[in-house]
């Protein structure tokens, strides 16, 4: 049951970001707060616990890269609520299967249009940027000229896996 909400709420957040570049706080509140009743019927005060132990570890976890303007807010949110969904344990598996799609679809938007060295620069500034807990303007969010991905979608793609992997029993 949690998979199949988790999994619904997830491509609605793809929809969404792959149609509007925004993934809405309403989506993201009822995600959180689906998380937060589903586990507190399955489990009770333990079940709560856990869905909001996954929702503070997703959102600890992009804090900073929110702060440096290098991932929305809605990204952010979207993160949190999944892991209310799926719990912190589990998260974990989700967020980097989010970020491996992300990089994938990452690598094919600067390929071709052929801004390799440009990135691999950019790169650079947000990780001189999480040790100084600086923004540079020229990589911010805010920068329309910056290609830009909706980071929904590779979200979606990431738990699509984890929930194969994990009826399956891949290894998760």
């Amino acid at each position: 049951m949690v998979w199949g909400i988790t999994l619904v709420f997830a491509a609605g957040a793809a929809l969404l970001d792959g149609r509007t570049r925004r993934i809405p706080n309403w989506l993201t509140v009822s995600g959180f707060l689906a998380g937060m009743l589903v586990h507190a019927a399955l489990g009770g005060w333990l079940g709560l616990l856990i869905a909001l132990e996954g929702a503070g570890l997703g959102l600890a976890i992009l804090l900073p890269l929110v702060f440096l303007r290098a991932l929305g807010a809605g990204d952010w949110k979207l993160i949190g609520a999944l892991g209310a969904l799926v719990g912190p344990q589990m998260l974990w598996f989700v967020l980097f299967a989010s970020v491996l799609v992300a990089g994938l679809m990452a690598l094919f938007l600067i390929v071709r249009a052929r801004r390799v060295r440009e990135t691999i620069h950019n790169v650079g500034l947000i990780i001189m940027g999480l040790f100084t807990l600086t923004a540079h303007p020229e990589i911010s969010l805010d920068n329309p000229g910056l290609l830009k991905l909706p980071f929904g979608v590779a979200a979606a793609l990431g738990t699509l896996l984890c929930f194969v992997a994990a009826h399956w029993h891949l290894g998760i």
